[in-house]
């Protein structure tokens, strides 16, 4: 059974950094497409960063591009989203999710959220001024 179990999001100051983890245990990740979406209150959820089942393309969302970098390691079943040069406009609730890949490898999980398939619960990301 694939569970998705995200965590290390927090409360941090302008310029912070902070690290988000995904648990990926029981995903074939060769067949997936892994990555990690965002929601603010009153916003659509938004992809941020992906990665292809071929585990070297990924996919950023321009607005994050430069301050976020997007991992996985297999060995360990865990995803990591590291957030450097945090902006209030990045507080949300992240989540992560997969989808069934395709000859996009990530891009298509992060441009279209209902591909996602998997999803976990969402770990909040507050970023005060």
């Amino acid at each position: 059974e694939v569970q998705l179990v995200e965590s290390g999001g927090g409360l941090v100051l302008t310029g912070g950094s902070l690290t988000l983890s995904c648990s990926t245990a029981g995903l074939d990740l060769n067949n997936y497409a892994i990555g990690w979406f965002r929601q603010a209150t009153g916003k659509e959820r938004e992809g941020v960063a992906c990665i292809g089942s071929d585990d070297g393309t990924r996919w950023f969302a321009e607005s994050v591009k430069g301050r976020f970098s997007v991992s996985n390691s297999i060995a360990n079943n865990m995803m990591t989203l590291q957030m450097y040069k945090l902006k209030p406009e990045d507080s949300a609730k992240y989540y992560c999710a997969a989808g069934l890949d395709d000859y996009w490898l990530g891009q298509s999980l992060c441009r279209f959220a209902q591909r996602g398939r998997y999803w976990g619960q969402g770990t909040q990301v507050t970023v005060s001024k």
